[in-house]
C-alpha cells in the first residue's frame, strides 16, 4: 500500500509500495540532475526509471525506504538551490551539485563522452520544421547538430530515447495528423525532444532525417544505444569525409 509522500520546498518523495520511491521534483528540469546524482547507486538502490518530470527509485529492501527517502529530498533540496543559481546565468545545472551526496570519485561522475549519431538531413519534414521555427533549413540542421542533447528518458518504444536540449532548442509540435508508419532510423522532433525510432512504427513526429545507427539490438550488451542521462550528438553524415 502507497504511503503519504513526504514533501519539502523542492519536491515530494512519495512510498510506491514498499520497496520504490516515487521522488516529484518542484522544478521538473531537475530530473536530469537527479539521475547523475543517482549514478552510481547509493546504498539501498537498485535502479532509476526517470520519466519527463518524475523518477522511481526502485529498492532492495524495505528497510532502505527511509534512509533513501532522506537522501532524495537531500538531494532535491541542493539541486533546487543550484537551479536558482543556475538561473541566474539563463539556465538549469543538468549536472548534481558538488556536495549532492553522490558516491563514487570525481572519475565516475565525470560526464561520458556523448554518443555520435550521424544524420542524413533528408527528412521530408525539414522544410515545415524550419517554417515553423522561422530559420532556414541549414540553420535546422546546425542547430539540431550544435548541442549535446541527454535522453530524458526511454518510452514509446524499446530503444526510443526522449533527447532533450539545454536551451529548449528545436521545440516544435507534433504533425497534425500522424503517419501510419515511420521508418527505423528516422530522425524527429516534438514538443521540445528529438528523438530516432528504433523500428517502423506509427508517429506524429516531425521528421527531419534518418540514420543508420541502430537505437535497439537484443545482440548488444546492453540492447539500448542510449539510455537515461545518455549524451548524444548528431553528426551532419552529408558534411563526414
Amino acid at each position: 500500500m502507497t504511503e503519504p509522500g513526504q514533501i519539502d520546498a523542492a519536491g515530494e518523495v512519495r512510498a510506491a509500495g514498499d520497496r520504490a520511491l516515487l521522488v516529484i521534483p518542484r522544478l521538473p528540469a531537475t530530473v536530469a540532475g537527479l539521475i547523475s546524482a543517482l549514478h552510481p547507486r547509493p546504498p539501498g538502490v537498485v535502479d532509476v526509471l526517470p520519466a519527463a518530470e518524475t523518477v522511481l527509485v526502485t529498492l532492495d529492501s524495505p528497510r532502505s525506504l527511509e534512509s533513501v527517502r532522506k537522501r532524495l529530498l537531500a538531494l532535491l533540496t541542493r539541486l533546487e538551490a543550484a537551479a536558482r543559481v543556475g538561473a541566474g546565468a539563463g539556465h538549469l545545472p543538468d549536472r548534481p551539485p558538488a556536495d549532492s551526496g553522490a558516491t563514487g570519485s570525481a572519475g565516475e561522475n565525470s560526464e561520458p563522452a556523448p554518443v555520435l549519431i550521424p544524420v542524413r538531413y533528408d527528412g521530408e519534414d525539414l522544410p515545415e520544421v524550419a517554417r515553423l521555427l522561422g530559420l532556414s533549413e541549414a540553420e535546422v540542421v546546425a542547430q539540431h547538430t550544435g548541442t549535446v542533447w541527454r535522453c530524458a528518458f526511454v518510452g514509446f518504444a524499446p530503444g526510443f530515447g526522449y533527447l532533450e536540449s539545454p536551451d529548449a532548442r528545436l521545440t516544435v509540435p507534433r504533425r497534425t495528423q500522424a503517419r501510419t508508419a515511420i521508418p527505423a532510423g528516422a530522425v524527429a522532433l516534438a514538443g521540445g525532444y528529438s528523438a530516432v525510432y528504433p523500428r517502423r512504427s506509427p508517429g506524429g513526429w516531425q521528421v527531419i532525417g534518418t540514420t543508420d545507427a541502430s537505437m535497439w539490438d537484443v545482440d548488444r550488451d546492453p540492447p539500448a544505444l542510449v539510455r537515461a542521462g545518455t549524451p548524444v550528438r548528431f553528426v551532419d553524415a552529408g558534411r563526414q569525409s
